[in-house]
């Protein structure tokens, strides 16, 4: 089924070639309404809470984009053997997983009762997904995100056991995989050491920003099987 498209924003993010070149923070406002929210990301930005609650939504479009490409995911000898501990399913818990993604006990928490709210109402709209990693009927990890066309914007990953996040991303690629190289793209906003162990890559914003007109046209996920074992 396909998305339902929102109501379209009131706001205005400008174009991106007057984004500061040297900033990754790119504008400050608006709302989270899923019109402003598919508009952000269709520009390049995505929205993250700064400072003290009640303050303006910040929205960032980093300088370098961290992306994985979907031939470049590299899985481990022990990766491997991990994955077949775990089963992998999609969309079944997308608030739980957003819960475990923003526990406040997680250093560097960002995800707040408002973003949960914003994410949740693109999840009944189509566009938010989660993939979760499940063992013995518990959640051990996942992750969530948006797919508009061909990209995958992702935006938060946990795990509970090791090496159910790096499952959950391995499950996110063989999902994707179906298209041909280079009609779909894994944003990651940034690049941590535990993405680029699995092969996440910094490019340029201007190469990313130019990337998301073919993505944007290019079929959207089958997301329908929801239960697999890698």
């Amino acid at each position: 089924m396909s998305p339902t498209e929102p109501t379209p924003s009131r706001w205005v993010f400008g174009d991106p070639a007057g984004f500061d070149p040297d900033d990754d923070l790119v504008g400050v406002g608006a709302d989270l309404e899923p019109g402003t929210l598919l508009a952000a990301y269709r520009r390049g930005l995505f929205p993250m809470p700064v400072g003290e609650p009640g303050d303006p939504m910040c929205w960032f479009s980093p300088v370098r984009r961290g992306v994985l490409e979907l031939d470049e995911l590299q899985v481990s000898r022990s990766l491997r053997r991990s994955a077949r501990d775990f089963e992998v399913r999609v969309d079944t818990a997308l608030p739980e997983v957003i819960d475990a993604c923003g526990d406040p006990r997680r250093p560097q928490g960002w995800i707040d009762d408002d973003i949960r709210s914003a994410y949740l109402r693109l999840g009944e709209l189509g566009w938010a997904h989660s993939v979760e990693v499940w063992r013995d009927g518990r959640l051990e990890g996942g992750l969530y995100g948006l797919t508009i066309g061909g990209l995958f914007a992702g935006e938060s990953m946990f795990h509970r056991a090791r090496d159910a996040s790096k499952v959950a991303l391995v499950g996110l690629v063989d999902l994707l995989s179906a298209a041909p190289p280079g009609e779909r793209l894994i944003d990651t906003q940034w690049v941590t050491p535990h993405l680029a162990t699995l092969g996440v890559k910094e490019i340029a914003r201007d190469d990313y920003l130019a990337r998301l007109p073919r993505l944007f046209t290019s079929a959207s996920p089958d997301l329908s099987t929801p239960t697999r074992r890698l």
